[in-house]
């Protein structure tokens, strides 16, 4: 079950990094505060991916 979670989470955060990274290509960002805030976005989204896949490792060793 928490395999499941992890996934479908992990899919939504992807999805986002992958949004906000096509935003800042595009030429969505009006300023440099923008892009700054986007990059920050995208790096905490990262941080969180990489907490959510480290927490479904150690549950899948646990269960082992």
């Amino acid at each position: 079950m928490i395999q499941e979670f992890a996934r479908v989470l992990r899919e939504q955060i992807r999805t986002d990094m992958n949004n906000y990274a096509d935003d800042i290509a595009g030429g969505a960002c009006r300023n440099f505060d923008e892009y700054q805030k986007l990059v920050g976005v995208i790096q905490g989204l990262a941080l969180a991916e990489r907490y959510l896949l480290d927490l479904a490792k150690k549950v899948e060793e646990a269960n082992e």
